[in-house]
């Protein structure tokens, strides 16, 4: 166990330079921005330092999602792959459908077909159909669909959506976590409490 915090500390370490590098890089990049549209933020009632700092935050946040996100995910897969070393990311053939060619599976062990998400926020109903045929292949493959996520999302539309893919996942014997009993199956799927060592982690990096 103490191998695998060790793992988890390192690739957090890793992450957070990387994410740093790429605000700094982002942050002398937008300062040769063209920023003559600060003038419709002023119509608005921004001042200039208000829309230069909106802008600055709005570049930076795009990068800090992603890297938070990913580094969650392969956190998460660390602790599966820990109890389970021979699972390993699978890419499955659309059996259904022309488009995508191929589905991914994060995580397979077994029949376990486990999807792991930090947060899905999308509000596009599209989602909903691309997310029907994934699950219904993998069913046909003769895995059970898994998707642990978590962090819900905050806007009632998203959260709606995330109400029907549980229903999806139901529908075909397969099973949906969401929020603290991701962490809860996470922990009783692979014996790690993830969630008590990211926190350690973060206590000790922003105390």
């Amino acid at each position: 166990m103490e191998e695998l915090i060790e793992k988890i500390k390192n690739l957090a370490e890793t992450y957070s330079n990387n994410l740093n590098n790429q605000i700094e890089q982002r942050k002398e990049e937008m300062k040769a921005d063209d920023n003559s549209h600060y003038l419709i933020y002023r119509v608005l009632g921004i001042t200039i330092k208000e829309g230069q700092l909106i802008d600055e935050y709005q570049n930076t946040g795009r990068f800090l999602y992603k890297y938070a996100g990913s580094f969650l995910e392969e956190a998460a897969t660390l602790c599966l792959k820990y109890k389970y070393p021979d699972g390993q990311k699978t890419k499955v053939v659309n059996t259904i459908g022309q488009r995508p060619k191929t589905f991914e599976i994060d995580f397979l062990n077994a029949n376990d077909a486990i999807e792991v998400k930090w947060r899905d926020a999308t509000t596009d109903g599209d989602h909903i159909t691309k997310e029907h045929t994934r699950v219904q292949v993998i069913k046909a493959h003769g895995y059970k669909p898994i998707r642990i996520m978590f962090y819900y999302p905050q806007r009632a539309q998203a959260i709606k959506i995330q109400s029907a893919l549980k229903t999806l996942y139901a529908g075909v014997n397969g099973e949906y976590y969401g929020g603290d009993d991701a962490w809860k199956y996470l922990e009783k799927y692979s014996g790690v409490d993830l969630k008590t060592i990211l926190t350690k982690i973060a206590n000790e990096r922003t105390p």
